[in-house]
């Protein structure tokens, strides 16, 4: 029961994964396009999708606990010498497919981050441009007057 526990969660998982790589994927388009309120829906889908991913994972954790019993917390390779071997080789295939998939969305979010680095890059820039850091007085100054004389100000402080 908990061997078929185990092998339903981690299905479950690799869906869940595969959705977020489909996720990751869309949002690389929506970064392209300059989107930002489909980027910020994006965001909360992927919030949703890792919640649930959190959830299925607790759901394998408890899994290979019913399997091993000895350990604290056990991970799928201590929980492989106690499956039957059909359960087994189901398990080793689900964990590469799952794997594989970790590996593909960490490449997408790598692509996404630097694709939004260099948004802000450019965003940075044209600020830049458009308001300049060396703000210099380019009213006419008469180059004979005192540059030394302290200007008065509006207000009088002895009102």
């Amino acid at each position: 029961m908990s061997a078929t526990a185990l092998i339903t969660a981690m299905e479950n998982l690799l869906k869940l994964h595969k959705s977020l790589n489909e996720l990751a994927i869309k949002k690389t388009d929506i970064i392209k396009a300059g989107d930002m309120p489909a980027l910020d829906q994006m965001l909360k889908d992927e919030q949703s999708h890792v919640a649930a991913i959190e959830k299925m994972e607790q759901l394998r954790q408890a899994a290979c606990s019913k399997v091993v019993q000895q350990q604290e917390k056990p991970t799928l390779e201590d929980c492989l010498p106690f499956l039957e071997e059909d359960i087994k080789s189901k398990a080793l295939t689900l964990k590469d497919s799952l794997v594989t998939e970790v590996e593909a969305l960490q490449e997408r979010n790598q692509l996404n981050q630097q694709l939004i680095y260099q948004s802000l890059q450019f965003v940075n820039m044209s600020m830049s441009l458009l308001q300049p850091q060396s703000m210099q007085n380019f009213n006419y100054t008469n180059p004979k007057s005192n540059q030394s004389k302290p200007q008065k100000g509006m207000f009088n402080s002895r009102a």
